[in-house]
């Protein structure tokens, strides 16, 4: 059974609810700042719970996430803030940034381009996972530094990878958004860490995993305490040797059915290739996604990561005004941007020359 409460109970709200429980000899298995999961207790439990003016529903779950399913909240869908930026129904958000942060005048650069072209969200990896021991792993904690720049430069929120959960708090503590990669989707410990932190975090499907269980991976942030929790599909491992990941869109129809969690995709790690990646991120759009994340960089031929499916910043521009037309087909506008008087002053004191050479050493 899942308890659901109104968007402004306070904590004494939640003990009250949490004592009648109790008092029904049920338990709270888990819970988020507006659901509990509840198990066990007396036929009536529910009708008993739902007598309190703070709670909106009580429904009875057979999913095994029951957190994360639609039914949860009445079919109706979440929306999850990443600094103001909403990521749900009807707005529709882009997400763009190198895939890994190489240098102060690389980010900056970067990040400049993607305001320009009226990007909502800032991504930059500053800890890379690579398959290779001997590959770019990313400037580590230099790199967060300059994500926090960039956002005080240009006024972008930014989201960015934790993989370690002795980092978790390191790397809350400074970004906008925490992202748990495609990797690390069924490292549990993980998930409960960022669970317990008060981030959004934009969850990406593995390689390899059913949309239940990346749902089940989404239901142990959910448990752990945090509901602001944004479903990217990013591609699976198919048979299929012509593209690096072959995109799952039709995955995004049926999170959308069984989720009220947000979904968003990236067509830059599916495609492999930038030419292929406004295509399907036009798609994705006129699927009924929540928003894109796209890979771009200024000078892709010299991205120490993933430089070939990067879009410039010319690409970008193109592709943000043709998905203003996507998502309008599927009935959706895109988010506004943050206000330019945020970033003007900060712009001018601070002028960025184009460069390619990393101003800080790999950690």
């Amino acid at each position: 059974m899942v308890v659901v409460l109104a968007g402004d109970s306070t904590p004494a709200h939640r003990a009250e609810v949490i004592r009648r429980v109790r008092a029904t000899g049920a338990t709270v298995a888990a819970r988020s700042p507006e659901l509990l999961v509840v198990g066990g207790g007396r036929p009536d439990a529910g009708a008993y719970l739902a007598e309190l003016p703070q709670v909106v529903n009580v429904a009875t779950l057979t999913a095994e996430y029951p957190l994360v399913a639609a039914e949860s909240r009445c079919q109706e869908p979440s929306v999850v803030s990443i600094a103001g930026c909403r990521i749900g129904p009807h707005g529709f958000a882009v997400i763009a940034g190198p895939c890994a942060v190489e240098s102060r005048d690389q980010l900056v650069t970067i990040a400049r381009a993607a305001r320009e072209a009226g990007c909502h969200v800032l991504r930059g990896g500053a800890f890379k996972p690579r398959t290779s021991p001997y590959s770019f792993q990313g400037l580590g904690l230099a790199g967060l530094d300059l994500l926090a720049e960039a956002r005080e430069l240009t006024g972008l929120p930014f989201v960015t990878e934790v993989l370690d959960v002795r980092m978790a708090e390191r790397v809350a503590a400074v970004a906008d958004a925490v992202q748990v990669g495609a990797r690390n989707m069924q490292n549990y410990p993980l998930l409960r860490e960022v669970g317990r932190l008060e981030r959004p975090v934009v969850l990406k499907r593995g390689p390899a995993a059913t949309i239940d269980e990346t749902l089940l991976a989404a239901e142990h942030i959910l448990a752990a305490g945090n509901d602001r929790v944004v479903i990217c599909e990013r591609g699976i491992r198919t048979f299929e040797p012509g593209y690096r990941f072959t995109l799952d869109l039709a995955a995004v129809t049926v999170l959308r059915e069984r989720t009220h969690l947000p979904v968003i995709v990236d067509p830059s790690h599916a495609a492999g290739a930038t030419r292929r990646v406004p295509p399907l991120a036009l798609a994705a759009a006129a699927a009924g996604a929540d928003g894109v994340m796209v890979e771009v960089h200024h000078d892709p031929a010299t991205a120490r990561c993933d430089g070939q499916q990067a879009l410039s910043p010319c690409q970008l521009q193109e592709l943000t005004r043709s998905l203003r037309l996507a998502a309008g087909a599927a009935g959706r506008t895109l988010n506004p941007t943050p206000a330019d008087t945020l970033v003007a002053p900060a712009l001018a004191a601070n002028p960025v020359p184009v460069s390619a050479t990393p101003a800080v050493e790999p950690l």
